[in-house]
């Protein structure tokens, strides 16, 4: 015999609950034993792989198995045989206290005992069965869960070693046999289909025949037989303790409860990876053989925990962990945070965990805080309903109350102080001395108060002056207004008090088709009550040379609101003007720093659709029309104009135009501009909702009704043109020739129709303003001609002068050249540059040809007068380009950089007007504001 000293201890952990197989050296006992197995029928020798000393030192005897094993069914026994304190019971080798208290914590949780250690019903029934208590109490519940039949089965199973082998050397081949009885959710299923798949062979085969096919399946035919023994013996004992196995087949959750109700401390949850944490914290893996093991679910309970090499959980199965709860409400630990009210439910909820062992059943429940903490629930239902208004309720007071806090309220945002409305702590005191001691949430406070007398409900009714702190006498109607009135237009405003909040300050509400008729400079003076605090924050922008002028900013800004008009102009330029003549100080427009203002000092514009529903909202209101003031058009356009919605007009019949109307409509006052407008497939009576729009379209309208009327001269005009063949050669790099003379012959009708006026809104003027037009057309086309023909010339010219090769030195100068040339000769230039424009354009392009004779002898005096133009002429085209028809005033900053240029690099051709640096700051100033 060789002795290697070792051996498998079955141990059981009161710590972790599992029962543990460590290789432990063997007793003194064990290892002569060993050493008696040699020599029975012949000599023999033991050789040990140890020493003497090791020997010597080694216990003489293995510890008892009491003393290694869980003492709950001994307990049990005990308990029931009345023998009296397990602590003080004679055993022949006493147990570690520790087992004994182990055992009745498992008892505890199994609901054989109670609290104080006595036995349950369940208790009792479990002492009549001879089986671990944890199998016991598996059969219990599948009585009640109707899933008995199963149960026993697998009960039986376990009490038994199990019948699948699974042999080192064959473990695949193992495996691969028994995979019809392997089931993915769990092994405890697996049982059943073994048993079913035994007993049917049982029936059909000789006992010979049933071993061999266990021999293929690797099923262990000796423990089939012991497993089929001891269900036989345990049905027994279920019908003498009247427990009535189901007629039917139970489901997988009627099995698992069951099976569960036995197992609560065999319960674990899948973090990252393949491991599981099981109760108290135990770190585990499922074992390889299991049906589970390769698609390994969140929540398994097991059998059995062996630590062998690892910690293992054996024959598990998945499991829900509300199963748990449901279970073993004497064993869950229960916590709530995030307790709160919550006006759907009219009530105080909280966030409940429940845990065991634990491990979290349920992470976060909302559940009512009233069958918790009372008093605090009662706390925040007042706090919550009756304080802040969180209350759904048709009670007559509450909506009396919400009201008068939101008057007061709204005279705190307008004020922009929260020193009105009384404090939170104080309302809640007040309703706290009414509100009964046991009502803690809206449904019973709705019991109480409907039962309440006269005088405890008219107790809830709050009044202004218990909610105000001061009178607010400041805060009037005039200076804080409910609404704008602009232009006809009455809009709402709305006042928040909220620093750093979108909507802080006032806002304004715009209707949709009300958008692009509104500019931006009424909305510069806010509203009264909040002017004073603008104008101050204004004048402390200003650059400190400036700025002490001015002090104390206060005084000055009183000052100056005592002699202006609000709303009149542009807030800056009147405050300017005011400051000027109060001290002769020049505040120019850049001197301002509006970025400094905090956000409340600028009126917000919130643009609603027919439903009130919010479609854009900012304090730019330039952006909020580029943003959507196609659709506020579209919006207007739809509204139901009929007088002045006509198609396909060919004459003058539709009386006389007024330059705008006032129309109602669903409440909403707006200002029309009716127009005549052209048409891809003719001209049409429209009305719009911007003047300067209208104005253009008008005009061009008018001229496509005059130029219908004028076809049969128009045709002969493109035919007999003077001059053609040359202007179409000089034009051809820009555009091709039939479109040129179209230009040319609009631009003309245009200088002759609108020759005396340059709106026409009357048939009568309209009428002489035509007549007027035809009889001079041909001779005004024909000259007009002349002039584009030397403006060409001129301007082919100096195109030839910009190709070819130059010095690195210039090029900079010849891009902007190019860049003016093609501002100034485009596509469509004749009719879209004014008449008088149109005749300083030789003159312009004179400018550009002297500027490269002087560039060849000084191109760094050209670099500094152009840097002088460069600003404006930028700022000039990035308007152009994003305003889309420019307004009066910036056509005429965008002809006054022209002329700003010819001073510059041709002076000595003269202006049409005064023009410097200074004169273009103050035309982009007005170009820009009055937009």
């Amino acid at each position: 015999v060789v002795d290697t000293g070792l051996a498998r201890i079955s141990r059981y952990s009161h710590r972790t609950k599992v029962q543990r197989l460590p290789v432990e050296p063997v007793s003194q006992a064990s290892a002569n034993q060993r050493a008696g197995r040699c020599g029975r029928v012949a000599p023999g020798i033991c050789i040990r792989l140890y020493s003497e000393e090791d020997y010597d030192q080694r216990p003489a005897f293995t510890d008892p198995e009491i003393r290694r094993t869980s003492l709950a069914s001994v307990i049990l026994q005990m308990l029931q045989l009345g023998l009296g304190e397990t602590e003080a019971f004679p055993f022949i080798d006493p147990p570690d206290p520790r087992y004994v208290r182990d055992g009745f914590r498992l008892l505890h949780e199994l609901q054989a005992i109670d609290d104080d250690s006595r036995l349950t019903d369940i208790g009792r029934r479990l002492a009549r069965l001879p089986l671990d208590v944890r199998l016991g109490r598996m059969l219990l519940a599948a009585h009640e869960e109707g899933s008995l039949e199963e149960v026993l089965i697998i009960v039986s199973a376990l009490t038994v070693p199990d019948p699948r082998l699974r042999p080192l050397e064959a473990q695949q081949a193992a495996d691969e046999a028994q995979a019809p009885f392997r089931d993915e959710q769990s092994d405890f299923v697996g049982f059943l289909r073994l048993w079913r798949f035994y007993r049917e062979q049982e029936r059909h085969l000789t006992r010979r025949k049933l071993q061999r096919l266990c021999e293929r399946h690797f099923l262990s035919w000796v423990r089939l037989r012991e497993w089929k023994d001891i269900h036989g013996q345990l049905l027994g004992l279920v019908r003498e303790l009247d427990l009535q196995l189901n007629a039917g087949p139970a489901d997988h959750a009627a099995i698992h409860r069951a099976l569960l109700s036995g197992l609560l401390g065999n319960l674990a949850f899948k973090g990252e990876g393949q491991e599981y944490t099981g109760a108290r914290g135990i770190k585990l893996h499922i074992f390889p053989g299991s049906g589970l093991f390769r698609k390994p679910p969140k929540w398994i309970m097991a059998a059995e925990l062996v630590e062998t090499g690892r910690q293992y959980a054996r024959t598990v199965a998945r499991i829900e962990p509300q199963w748990a709860e449901q279970l073993a409400p004497h064993l869950v630990k229960r916590s709530w945070r995030d307790a709160h009210w919550e006006q759907k439910r009219g009530r105080a909820v909280a966030d409940e965990q429940v845990s065991l062992y634990g491990l979290v059943l349920v992470p976060a429940r909302r559940v009512d805080y009233s069958r918790i903490d009372p008093q605090a629930a009662r706390e925040l239902f007042i706090r919550g309903a009756l304080v802040r208004g969180e209350y759904r309720t048709r009670l007559g007071f509450h909506q009396h109350n919400r009201s008068l806090i939101e008057e007061v309220e709204e005279l705190e945002a307008k004020s922009r102080r929260q020193d009105i409305l009384i404090d939170e702590a104080m309302l809640y005191d007040y309703f706290d001395r009414l509100v009964p001691a046991d009502v803690s949430n809206a449904p019973e406070f709705e019991r109480w108060y409907k039962r309440a007398t006269p005088e405890q409900q008219q107790a809830f009714h709050l009044t202004r002056e218990a909610l105000m702190q001061h009178a607010a006498g400041h805060i009037t109607g005039e200076a804080f207004p409910a609404r704008l009135e602009l232009g006809g237009l009455s809009l709402v405003l709305q006042y928040h008090f909220e620093p750093g909040h979108a909507e802080d300050g006032v806002t304004v509400e715009i209707p949709l088709a009300a958008l692009n008729q509104l500019e931006p400079e009424p909305f510069e003076w806010l509203v009264p009550g909040l002017l004073e605090e603008k104008v101050t924050a204004l004048i402390r922008s200003l650059p400190k040379a400036l700025r002490r002028h001015f002090v104390p900013a206060p005084d000055f800004a009183r000052a100056c609101l005592q002699a202006l008009t609000p709303g009149d102009g542009a807030l800056v330029d009147e405050l300017a003007a005011q400051l000027r003549r109060m001290t002769g100080v020049e505040v120019g427009p850049d001197d301002w720093r509006p970025e400094q203002l905090p956000a409340h000092l600028f009126m917000n514009f919130r643009v609603l659709d027919g439903k009130g529903k919010c479609l854009a909202q900012g304090r730019d209101l330039e952006a909020l029309k580029a943003s959507i003031g196609a659709r506020a058009e579209r919006s207007f356009a739809g509204l139901p104009t009929a007088e002045y919605e006509r198609e396909g007009i060919t004459d003058w019949d539709v009386g006389d135009l007024p330059e705008h109307i006032e129309l109602e409509r669903d409440g909403l006052r707006l200002r029309g501009y009716p127009a005549l407008v052209a048409e891809a497939d003719g001209v049409a009576l429209r009305l719009l909702d911007n003047p300067e729009r209208a104005r253009q379209a008008h005009r061009a309208g008018t001229l496509a009704l005059f130029c219908r009327q004028a076809d049969k001269t128009l045709r002969y005009l493109e035919k007999n043109l003077p001059q053609a063949k040359q202007l179409c050669l000089h034009y051809a790099p820009v555009g091709d020739c039939d479109s040129l003379k179209r230009d040319i012959i609009r631009a003309a009708a245009a200088q002759c129709l609108f020759a005396e006026q340059e709106e026409l809104r009357t048939q009568q003027d309209y009428a002489r303003a035509r007549q007027a037009a035809e009889a001079r057309l041909v001779e005004t086309a024909n000259t007009l001609a002349g002039r584009v023909g030397a403006a060409l010339a001129r301007h082919h010219a100096i195109a030839r002068r910009l190709k070819g090769s130059v010095p690195p030195q210039w090029l900079a100068a010849l891009n902007d050249i190019r860049d003016q040339l093609e501002h100034l000769v485009y596509p469509g230039f004749v009719a879209a540059t004014p008449r008088d424009r149109l005749n300083d354009l030789p003159r312009y392009l004179q400018a550009i040809e002297r500027r490269l004779d002087r560039l060849e002898s000084n191109p760094g005096r050209d670099r500094q007068l152009a840097a002088q133009v460069a600003p404006h002429w930028e700022a000039c085209k990035t308007r152009l380009q994003a305003q889309g028809p420019a307004s009066e005033a910036l056509q005429q900053f965008r002809w006054r950089v022209e002329e700003f240029r010819v001073s510059l690099f041709a002076q000595e051709l003269g202006t049409r007007e005064k023009v410097s640096d200074k004169r273009l700051r103050e035309a982009w100033r007005d170009a820009t504001t009055h937009h």
